[in-house]
């Protein structure tokens, strides 16, 4: 699967994102990023037993979160 998206680009996320357990330090499906923030890619991989496509996106300096496709959108 190609990627669709490239890094620097920005995109707003097209959803409400909350913490699934990646970060320990914020509480279990506290919200991250509000549908419609702002983010920079970062970095751009694949998951390697789905090779899904998964999108490092940077939305704060302190706040980088891995997204699908569907969860992103150019801005």
């Amino acid at each position: 699967m190609s990627a669709r998206y490239d890094w620097g680009q920005r995109v707003r996320a097209t959803t409400d994102l909350v913490n699934d357990g990646s970060y320990p330090d914020r509480a279990q499906d506290e919200l991250l990023v509000k549908n419609g923030d702002l983010g920079e890619i970062v970095n751009v991989g694949t998951h390697v037993d789905t090779e899904i496509v998964i999108y490092l996106v940077e939305f704060s300096p302190q706040l980088v979160i891995g997204c699908l496709e569907e969860e992103i959108e150019p801005a």
